[in-house]
């Protein structure tokens, strides 16, 4: 299965790097809705659209409101939203206020449960994360794959039964290491603890997003230092695609 990184930066966007956005463009699920998700109506190849909400910060969903158009073109049959209630709540009252965004996109608004399920036989699951405001975490199980998207939270935390043994891991990385006392303060994470937490949980590839934008350099978070802990471990950039 593809999955393309449609945004990869943390806050704000800048010239290397939009905002936290994943897609599954086979299968029509995306994971927020950064600055990055204005790329969905070119990668995706369904008709139907799933986006899975961490939380409801800025930068990870202000890019719902681009979606409008492609659903007034016919181009999307049908747009799910999901989202723990807070989240729902947060943009139904706020981002999508007539004061704001005056016209109301049709979409579907569904609160987590227990469990989703997904297309060819998969689940999707998730586990509260620590972080102002509150966040999610994410896992999707098939037979034979499996993948996990951690945001805006601090590693270590207490989702490493959650992620365990997954074949790829997406994780926010913030701060390199020199800033873990920022990282801390913020509810957000630093290098070496996100690649002790990929070695810990014993996942095969660790894709490391929501860096930075300050830093739009090609190693804003010390790949060096991460691989010497966690070989399989690679930065991600916007519109990237990898298989798993």
């Amino acid at each position: 299965m593809q999955l393309v990184f449609l945004g990869t930066g943390g806050y704000h966007p800048n010239e290397r790097r939009h905002t936290a956005s994943l897609l599954l463009p086979d299968i029509g699920v995306a994971f927020d809705a950064g600055t990055g998700f204005f790329r969905v109506q070119k990668a995706i190849r369904s008709s139907t659209l799933d986006v899975f909400l961490t939380h409801a910060h800025l930068d990870h969903i202000c890019g719902l409101t681009f979606i409008l158009v492609p659903l007034l073109r016919g181009d999307l049959d049908r747009v799910r939203v999901f989202g723990n209630e807070e989240t729902i709540r947060a943009v139904q009252t706020h981002l999508l206020a007539n004061e704001l965004f005056p016209i109301e996109p049709d979409f579907e608004w569904h609160i987590l449960d227990g469990g989703e399920s997904l297309p060819d036989g998969g689940k999707l699951t998730w586990t509260p994360l620590q972080h102002p405001g509150g966040s999610v975490g994410f896992r999707l199980d098939w037979p034979g794959k499996s993948l996990a998207y951690i945001t805006d939270t601090t590693a270590p935390g207490n989702y490493t039964d959650f992620v365990r043994g997954v074949d790829v891991l997406i994780h926010e990385c913030y701060f390199p290491d020199e800033l873990d006392d920022w990282a801390v303060k913020t509810g957000h994470s630093s290098s070496s603890n996100v690649a002790r937490l990929a070695k810990e949980a014993n996942v095969k590839r660790l894709y490391l997003i929501h860096v930075d934008p300050q830093r739009p350099d090609d190693d804003p978070v010390g790949m060096d230092g991460i691989r010497d802990i966690f070989p399989q471990a690679h930065l991600a950039e916007d519109l990237m695609e990898i298989e798993f």
